[in-house]
């Protein structure tokens, strides 16, 4: 369990700073572009409108990205769980399989040595 929820974290905290950074890239880039471009005042709220936009696609589609990534890592270690969850239980039955057995050979010489007497 410990390990499934480090993966996350994990992921989660690389996913922060990569996306932190590109909005702040992006948003710097469009503010610079507008600022220094030789338009009207309407032409320029039709861009600043235009380019926030594109960055709200922009950003949806990081985080869909983003989000289909951790759950393709949280399906991976849901797998993994499972799988040594399943190779317990196996080992759990061979332990009390073999346990059963060495009860029944003792209770079997436990009853040849009181037909014995």
């Amino acid at each position: 369990m410990k390990t499934h929820e480090q993966e996350m974290k994990r992921t989660t905290h690389a996913a922060k700073p990569v996306l932190s950074g590109f909005l702040v890239g992006s948003v710097i880039g469009a503010a610079t572009a507008l600022l220094f471009a030789p338009r009207s005042g309407e032409e320029t709220r039709s861009e600043i409108r235009d380019k926030a936009i594109e960055l709200r696609d922009q950003a949806t589609e990081t985080a869909k990205d983003t989000v289909s990534q951790v759950k393709s890592k949280a399906s991976d270690v849901k797998d993994n769980v499972l799988g040594k969850v399943g190779e317990l239980k196996e080992r759990g039955k061979q332990t009390v399989s073999k346990q059963l057995d060495r009860v029944s050979q003792a209770a079997e010489a436990g009853k040849q040595k009181v037909e014995e007497y």
